[in-house]
């Protein structure tokens, strides 16, 4: 349980981090936000648990098929923004694009052939 509490804390630590330095300065924000923390902090919570090297392998391919439908948010949202809308409304609308996509990508991949 106290690993649990561990690997919690680390995660809301860095979050927080990146909403300050967010404050401060938007494009150093930025910068530090578009680092895939969540993706490298799985890799070594996986690692640490499983001193699994194929499976970091098979997780970090299948992240590169999937961060290409993530950018339907990034570029959802500031048009969202810019037309008016609030911005809960502009964020639902974007994760609910966001999540089209994902379905889209995951059926395209597999009419390929590519296993994700």
């Amino acid at each position: 349980m106290f690993y649990y509490l561990i690997k919690v804390l680390i995660s809301a630590v860095l979050i927080v981090a990146i909403a300050e330095t967010a404050k401060r300065s938007s494009v150093f924000g930025a910068l530090v936000a578009s680092l895939p923390l969540v993706s490298i902090l799985a890799m070594f919570w996986l690692y640490h648990d499983t001193q699994d090297v194929q499976k970091i392998s098979e997780l970090s391919y299948q992240i590169i098929w999937l961060v290409i439908p993530s950018f339907i948010f990034f570029i959802a949202l500031p048009v969202l923004l810019k037309n008016g809308l609030h911005f809960y409304l502009s964020a639902l609308i974007s994760m609910l694009m966001t999540a089209g996509g994902y379905f889209l990508m995951l059926i395209a991949l597999k009419a390929f052939g590519i296993k994700v």
